[in-house]
């Protein structure tokens, strides 16, 4: 395995397991399953309500002996809900309550966009705060003091763009240390790479596989299907691997994390075996003529009555 490390020394790495998606009722298995398999980094997040299923496994696996917490990296998410500066220590917390740890390794801000207390997908005007309501700098400094209080290892931020993250670097004490989005050969997000890899910032790519087993809301009847793209097919018969291995690959050898999700034992195996591989230059020269796109949109935060735009998200 690979591993980015921080300048602490802490490892974290380069493949992960992503549990958006998991059903509740198959996410106990897949994660006992997945670390058996070798992975030691887990993405989670409260949104995707399964908290207290993976939180379980890996306890369960730590009580068997198939893994130690410190070898294990665990990320964990701060929701729109709890932006407040007053809410932001005591949801991650909760989060930590929920799956029964005392320490998250990494702990990301979701997305730049605030709603009300106890809202999961604001539905109206009135459930969505303003930015001043919520000012991303002082939900950062709860960031901060989250990291403080030993209830986190690092922090960071997710789906944000580079006037978002400059308005950190500018105004906090700790720098976010990482910057999770949707990357992959269709949307190599270079602008942004070029900005995080100046500033130190590492970067986890979800969706590194185009998420095939994305939810209808998210799908649309014309959206290219990347493990289908003959330019990853060639790189997979060139190198003899699997499509998936391929795209994986990329990611890797660009130096970022990546965490594919699955729910069958083959495809957990099959996605971490792509651990050691890289691209050679030729390949990825085939890759950057691709077309660009993006599987999630960010709508459903910019819809509804909502005062965020795409361009508050995303870099275009």
């Amino acid at each position: 395995m690979k591993f980015l490390k921080f300048s602490n020394g802490d490892e974290m790495p380069m493949i992960g397991l992503g549990t958006s998606g998991i059903p509740a009722s198959k996410a106990y298995y897949v994660v006992r399953e997945a670390i058996k398999i070798g992975y030691r980094h887990i993405d989670c997040s409260p949104i995707y309500k399964n908290e207290a299923e993976v939180g379980q496994a890996i306890n369960d696996a730590i009580d068997d002996g198939d893994v130690t917490r410190e070898e294990l990296w665990i990320t964990s998410k701060l929701w729109n809900s709890d932006h407040r500066y007053n809410d932001v220590e005591p949801a991650c917390e909760r989060s930590l309550a929920n799956m029964g740890l005392d320490y998250f390794d990494l702990y990301l801000i979701h997305w730049p966009v605030a709603v009300e207390r106890g809202i999961d997908w604001a539905q109206n005007e009135e459930e969505y705060l303003a930015e001043e309501e919520a000012p991303i700098e002082d939900t950062w400094t709860g960031m901060e003091d989250c990291m403080a209080a030993e209830l986190t290892k690092h922090i960071g931020v997710s789906n944000f763009n580079i006037s978002k993250l400059q308005l950190l670097l500018e105004e906090c004490m700790d720098p976010p240390e990482v910057n999770q989005c949707e990357w992959h050969p269709y949307l190599p997000q270079q602008t942004l790479y070029d900005f995080c890899k100046l500033n130190k910032i590492k970067m986890i790519g979800y969706a590194p596989l185009g998420s095939p087993g994305r939810s209808e809301d998210y799908r649309k009847a014309n959206d290219p299907e990347l493990l289908t793209e003959p330019a990853i097919s060639a790189i997979a018969m060139k190198h003899g691997i699997t499509d998936a291995q391929a795209c994986l690959a990329y990611g890797l050898t660009r130096k970022m994390a990546v965490i594919p999700r699955s729910t069958k034992s083959d495809r957990l195996k099959e996605n971490f075996e792509a651990a050691d591989l890289k691209l050679d230059r030729e390949d990825l020269r085939s890759l950057i003529i691709l077309p660009k796109f993006r599987y999630f949109k960010g709508e459903e935060h910019t819809s509804h009555g909502s005062p965020y735009k795409l361009t508050d998200i995303w870099e275009y």
